[in-house]
């Protein structure tokens, strides 16, 4: 099973970045790699089970998520991947977020593990790690230093 984590810093509450990605129908707002997103049979965004799926921006096809856990107490949600043309399997990641007192600063982490072709481990835990984690982090912190 292949770990993928990523951190960072973000310089803004962790109330005001979960307000921003609570929303498991909301990437096409924050992340500038997702085109859109449906949750599918009409289901609400914050209920544990909902699928979205959505397509990249590039062109890269229709991924398929399940929400797996949510909490408004702990800033975290966790997800499967049910479809990707990425060739990950058992994919499983979290986001999570954690108030740093010292600025009203929030510390972000996204981890992933997933089961994918021992010649593919290094191309995809790159790919996830910086290309769709480290993308989404700077992201938001590009819309919140832009708010100050």
């Amino acid at each position: 099973m292949i770990q993928v984590y990523t951190s960072s810093v973000i310089e803004t509450t962790a109330d005001a970045v979960w307000s921003r990605i609570r929303d498991f129908n909301a990437l096409p707002i924050w992340h500038p790699s997702i085109a859109d997103s449906r949750i599918e049979n009409n289901q609400p965004s914050d209920r544990i089970g909902c699928v979205r799926y959505f397509h990249l921006r590039d062109g890269g096809g229709l991924i398929r998520e399940r929400l797996l856990a949510l909490s408004d107490y702990d800033f975290t949600c966790s997800y499967s991947i049910l479809e990707s043309p990425m060739g990950v399997e058992n994919y499983v990641a979290t986001l999570k977020l954690t108030p740093v007192t010292d600025g009203g600063r929030c510390f972000a982490e996204w981890s992933a593990e997933f089961d994918c072709a021992p010649s593919r481990e290094n191309e995809l835990s790159q790919l996830i790690g910086q290309g769709v984690f480290q993308v989404g982090f700077d992201a938001l912190k590009r819309h919140f230093s832009s708010r100050r």
